[in-house]
């Protein structure tokens, strides 16, 4: 199924957005009526975190989020095997200046799990020195490669992470000078995280951000992709001032509240399909 699936993509690839975005309409509204469990886990996470929707406001936000992420499947066609010059005009940056000036010491880009992170990362590593991007190793192998090709194929000399690496090697490479493409607002277990509120909802979050900036004097630049009707614009926003604190849990809740800004203006386009609350506080009720 990986080969069928890579085959297609390098097929479409060449498409219009205007295709690509219908067919990824189509598709996630066939997740939705097909992918039961994901769709009881976005129903979980969206009544949890808005409880003021009412039902069919809910519902709709649920399809809008099989929609979303079903689009930015198919987009990784075009950042996979697209041209540069096609990413350049897919994918516009806003703020490249602020990455400019903070090139070259150890810099962490906050980017958290929007439909977009994809479309982030690999156009911000066009034309620019080797960054450090994270990725899980999939199931599949042929399909794990294609995704660290994907991700990788403008920087030869780039480095990806596996979140079962953990933070020894994004130390290593922070020390030596490599800007970090960090998603850290994913449930991983209790190991390493904290319970920090989302939404009001108690969420198990690595404290990983506070302590790699702690330890290796890396400023953290915010990061935030915005899917468009006809492509992508990521946003660099100025490296926060007055982190790390020696309080990890403080700047791990600020990191939660900053995401939580960003998700209300873009509600559709979080990874709601993913089980952020699965691990839960001692004596808490299961979510999902």
């Amino acid at each position: 199924m990986s080969r069928l699936a890579l085959l297609m993509m390098r097929l479409i690839h060449r498409l219009p957005v205007r295709l690509l975005r219908a067919g990824g309409a189509a598709l996630g509204l066939l997740l939705y009526a097909l992918a039961v469990p994901r769709r009881r886990v976005a129903w979980a996470n969206i009544r949890a975190c808005f409880p003021e929707l009412d039902h069919a406001q809910q519902a709709r936000l649920v399809r809008a989020t099989f929609i979303c992420f079903a689009q930015s499947v198919l987009d990784r066609a075009v950042l996979w095997y697209g041209s540069a010059e096609r990413l350049r005009s897919f994918v516009h940056v806003e703020g490249m200046e602020l990455l400019d000036a903070a090139w070259g010491g150890p810099l962490i880009l906050l980017a958290p799990h929007f439909a977009g992170m994809e479309a982030g990362g690999i156009r911000l590593s066009i034309g620019k020195p080797p960054m450090m991007t994270m990725y899980s190793n999939q199931k599949d192998p042929l399909f794990n490669q294609a995704l660290i090709d994907g991700r990788g194929r403008f920087q030869p000399d780039g480095v990806a992470v596996s979140r079962q690496d953990g933070a020894r090697v994004a130390l290593r490479e922070l020390k030596r000078g490599l800007p970090f493409y960090f998603l850290p607002d994913m449930d991983l277990g209790a190991r390493d995280a904290i319970f920090v509120p989302f939404f009001g909802v108690p969420a198990a979050t690595v404290t990983a951000m506070s302590r790699l900036a702690q330890i290796t004097g890396a400023r953290v630049m915010p990061c935030i992709t915005r899917m468009s009707e006809n492509g992508y614009t990521v946003t660099l926003y100025p490296a926060w001032e007055n982190f790390p604190t020696a309080d990890a849990a403080a700047d791990t809740l600020r990191m939660n509240q900053f995401i939580e800004a960003q998700v209300r203006g873009m509600p559709a386009q979080y990874h709601w399909l993913h089980k952020r609350f699965k691990t839960r506080p001692p004596g808490a009720a299961p979510l999902y």
